[in-house]
């Protein structure tokens, strides 16, 4: 109960909202900072963050730098525990933002997806704070051509897709039929190059901390191809249809169709929906790099020796079933993004995937309200809600008594990772924060 009057609250205050990335407006910027407590699985901590942004023409930059030291006054050892944890304190480097002709972000990935999704969808490179990563997007479209592309983790061998694109009949004379001059056609690849991905068998041994590794299937491959037609394309209305065939090397194949549709209401209200039915056959995983897929990789329980692998889970035999995916997107005033998502296969009880976040942030009001929830394998409307290894939610309310001066609360539910003797990361354990914060937020401009 206490678990669904956390959510609830948060959902209450502000709904539930979706954006891509929050960067300052154009030639301006802010420098923020903040001091509080942090309750790490109920251990105390004193918390330092120093995170400034600025954004110049089509440029931008963050940093994030976060500090936790105990009673004793060290600094908490998990903040630095790799490489990428010291690359990581640059936020992002980016040029563009998401759904420009040229977009580029070197650093932290939150919420990305490839092409309709179908093999990358709300993808995220970081499970917590304490596994932070680096990675790089680069999106580009030339107007009849282009791609997308991402790779997750400098630090190591990781996730790569790529995706190009086409508009074929543009560079004939039927380019300039209405409608069916805008067909476009793409191509994807996309692969975890990872050395746990494709674990199918092997044993922990609990004395010496390592896991010895029997059945790899190697590197997971996945190709796909999809065609789009914007059926309706004005300046305050779009609609597209789509449809996608995907195939996950030596193991199965699924297809789908979709709707998604844009309203702009002359800048004071936007919104976008998107409905898809999956035709998902055996041994195959629809949206296979997901939200949750830095975890659902490689997984050791430490105290009974057992492991979990979604490479594990394509070859345990997946029979053939179908689904269906929905998603609701809004904007209102510039104020707030509001977006859900949620998907579910037709036979299974527990393949629910919920996926939503917030930021209420109105830069003239006194009032903070940001929030993102995500779940995984639901089994039912009880189970929607209840925080546990399938969770992860961020929530934050805050009141400004000066304009330059936030005071707040946040609880964050998330994963920290699990180490063997070498400190390579063979797993991940729920963590709760809860961090009173006072935070010093100054915006400037040039």
């Amino acid at each position: 109960m206490k678990n669904k009057t956390v959510i609830f609250l948060f959902l209450f205050l502000s709904s539930f909202s979706f954006s891509q990335f929050k960067y300052p407006s154009t030639d301006s910027g802010e420098f923020g900072g903040g001091l509080g407590m942090n309750w790490i699985d109920g251990d105390p901590y004193f918390s330092l963050n120093f995170s400034p942004e600025i954004s110049f023409a089509n440029f931008g930059v963050g940093l994030d730098l976060r500090l936790d030291f105990n009673k004793e006054g060290k600094i908490r050892t998990e903040n630095f525990n790799d490489f990428s944890d010291y690359l990581s304190l640059i936020s992002y480097i980016r040029y563009g933002i998401k759904n420009d002709p040229v977009f580029i972000k070197l650093g932290k990935i939150n919420y990305y997806s490839l092409g309709h999704g179908s093999i990358m969808h709300l993808y995220r490179n970081t499970t917590g704070i304490d596994n932070r990563k680096i990675g790089l997007v680069t999106d580009i479209n030339f107007g009849a051509f282009g791609f997308e592309s991402i790779y997750s983790n400098f630090a190591e061998a990781s996730v790569f897709a790529l995706r190009g694109f086409v508009n074929p009949l543009k560079f004939t004379p039927a380019g300039d039929i209405p409608i069916i001059g805008n067909l476009e056609v793409g191509a994807s690849y996309a692969s975890d190059f990872h050395k746990n991905s494709g674990i199918t068998g092997g044993s922990y041994n609990t004395v010496t901390e390592v896991f010895n590794v029997t059945s790899d299937e190697g590197a997971i491959n996945i190709i796909g191809v999809d065609v789009g037609l914007p059926i309706i394309n004005t300046s305050m209305f779009g609609a597209t249809i789509y449809f996608d065939a995907v195939k996950i090397i030596n193991f199965g194949s699924g297809t789908a169709a979709g709707l998604m549709m844009n309203l702009n209401g002359l800048g004071a209200f936007s919104a976008s929906m998107k409905l898809e039915r999956r035709w998902n056959g055996e041994n195959y995983i629809p949206s296979y790099f997901n939200s949750f897929y830095e975890l659902e990789r490689f997984n050791v329980n430490k105290s009974t020796g057992s492991f979990s692998s979604k490479a594990l889970l394509l070859k345990s035999g997946i029979k053939s079933d179908n689904g269906i995916y929905g998603a609701l997107g809004i904007n209102f005033l510039g104020l707030i993004d509001v977006f859900g998502s949620y998907q579910r296969l037709d036979k299974a009880p527990n393949s629910g995937i919920l996926n939503l976040v917030t930021d209420l942030s109105p830069e003239n009001l006194s009032f903070v309200a940001r929030a993102g929830y995500d779940k995984r394998a639901i089994k039912d409307e009880n189970d929607l809600f209840k925080l546990d290894d399938r969770s992860t939610l961020y929530a934050e309310v805050g009141y400004k008594p000066l304009p330059y001066l936030l005071t707040s609360i946040i609880y964050i539910w998330t994963f920290t990772p699990l180490r063997g003797d070498n400190d390579d990361v063979i797993g991940f354990v729920p963590q709760k924060r809860i961090e009173p914060r006072v935070s010093f937020i100054y915006p400037f401009s040039f």
